[in-house]
C-alpha cells in the first residue's frame, strides 16, 4: 500500500513539475538545448531556464537513436531542403514545382549510410531526376575531397533516372539526396540505414567537441575529420608503424616529404584540399600541438604512405567568443573571412 502511495506521489510531483516548466515559474530547472531532430546546429547564446510547451514536447518527439525492424521504422515526410540523421523511411511528394532539393544525410563517425529509393514518380524525360552523392556538397565544394575520396567525381553521383541500381552505400558517415520535381503529385521514397565501418576514414563530426582516434591500417591514403565549427584541436598521440613519439609539429614542408603525417587545417568551406594548412604534425619537428582554429571548418587529415598502420589521436572543443575576438587579428582568421 505504502508503494502505491509513493509511487502516485511521484506521479503527482512529475505533474506538478511539468505545469510548473510550462507556466514560466520554475528557475532552477536548466535545460540544455542541443540538436534537436538529428539537424546540425550553430553554436548557440546562453539561454534562460524558461522553456516552452513545444520545447518541452520536442523532447518526447525526438527521432529515435536505436535501429529497429523495417516494419517499426520511423516514418516522416521529407522538406526540399532537409537534415537525416537517424534511420528510417523517407518520402518526398511535390505539391508545386521544387526545382533545387536537398537532404542531407549523417551518421555517427565509425558508421557508414545506405540509400535505397524506391516508388520513383517522376518524369526524367522533362527534367525531373533524384541523384544520390556519395558525401556532401556545399557551396560548390565536395566532402571528401577528389584527392581523399577513393572514387572519381563522376562515379560518386547515382541518378536513378540514368541507373538501374535502387540501393546506394556511402564511402563514410554522409551522403545527400539532391532532387529536382517539375509537376505537382510528383515524388519518391527512400530508406536509410546505418552500417559499421571498421576503419572510418573520412569523417564530417556532428558534435562541437569530442575526442577521436583515426587508423590507416597500412594503406597509401589520405583521411580526414571535418568539423563545421571554430575549434580548438589538440593532438595528444601520432604514431607510424609499432613505434610512437610525442607529436611534433612544423610548418615547413619537411613532413611532407615523410610520407607519413597529419594536416591541420583551416577555412571556409568542406572541400579539405582547398583549406589553409595551419601547420603539419610529424615525428620529426618541434613545436606545439594545441592549435586554435577559429575558420568555419576546420579538419584533422592523416596522410598515409601505405608503408605502415598509421595512427592520429586528438580533441577538439568549440572556440568561445571571447576566444574568437582574441584571435581576429591573426592570419588564419583573416584567411577565414575573406574567402
Amino acid at each position: 500500500m505504502r508503494a502505491m502511495e509513493r509511487t502516485f506521489r511521484e506521479q503527482l510531483f512529475f505533474l506538478a513539475l511539468c505545469a510548473c516548466v510550462l507556466k514560466g515559474d520554475s528557475r532552477h530547472i536548466e535545460v540544455s538545448v542541443s540538436s534537436a531532430r538529428g539537424q546540425l546546429l550553430p553554436p548557440l547564446p546562453p539561454q534562460n531556464n524558461e522553456i516552452s510547451k513545444d520545447e518541452l514536447f520536442s523532447f518526447f518527439d525526438s527521432e529515435p537513436k536505436r535501429e529497429t525492424p523495417e516494419e517499426f521504422m520511423y516514418r516522416r515526410p521529407l522538406r526540399c531542403l532537409d537534415m537525416v540523421a537517424v534511420e528510417g523511411r523517407f518520402s518526398f511528394t511535390a505539391d508545386s514545382p521544387q526545382l533545387g532539393c536537398a537532404t542531407f544525410l549523417v551518421a555517427e563517425p565509425d558508421q557508414l549510410i545506405s540509400v535505397h529509393v524506391e516508388r520513383v514518380h517522376i518524369d526524367c524525360s522533362g527534367g525531373d531526376f533524384v541523384t544520390v552523392f556519395d558525401g556532401w556538397v556545399m557551396k560548390g565544394e565536395k566532402f571528401p575531397s577528389s584527392q581523399d575520396h577513393p572514387l572519381p567525381a563522376s562515379e560518386r553521383y547515382v541518378d536513378f533516372c540514368d541507373s538501374p541500381r535502387s540501393s546506394v552505400r556511402s564511402s563514410q558517415n554522409v551522403a545527400m539526396v539532391f532532387f529536382r520535381l517539375h509537376a505537382a503529385g510528383s515524388g519518391f521514397a527512400l530508406t536509410v540505414r546505418k552500417h559499421a565501418n571498421p576503419f572510418p576514414c573520412n569523417v564530417i563530426s556532428r558534435a562541437m567537441e569530442g575526442s577521436y582516434t583515426m587508423v590507416i591500417p597500412q594503406q597509401r591514403r589520405n583521411c580526414s575529420f571535418s568539423i563545421i565549427y571554430p575549434v580548438e584541436i589538440d593532438v595528444s598521440e601520432f604514431s607510424v608503424g609499432h613505434g610512437s613519439e610525442h607529436p611534433k609539429s612544423s610548418s615547413s614542408p619537411g613532413c611532407a616529404q615523410s610520407g607519413d603525417f597529419v594536416q591541420l587545417l583551416g577555412g571556409s568551406g568542406i572541400d579539405t584540399s582547398k583549406l589553409l594548412p595551419i601547420t603539419d604534425v610529424c615525428a620529426s619537428f618541434g613545436g606545439p600541438t594545441r592549435v586554435k582554429v577559429g575558420c568555419d571548418n576546420a579538419a584533422v587529415r592523416m596522410v598515409s604512405s601505405g608503408r605502415s598502420v598509421s595512427r592520429v589521436s586528438f580533441s577538439y572543443r568549440l572556440l568561445q567568443r571571447p576566444e574568437l575576438q582574441s584571435i581576429k587579428l591573426n592570419n588564419v582568421e583573416d584567411f577565414c573571412f575573406r574567402n
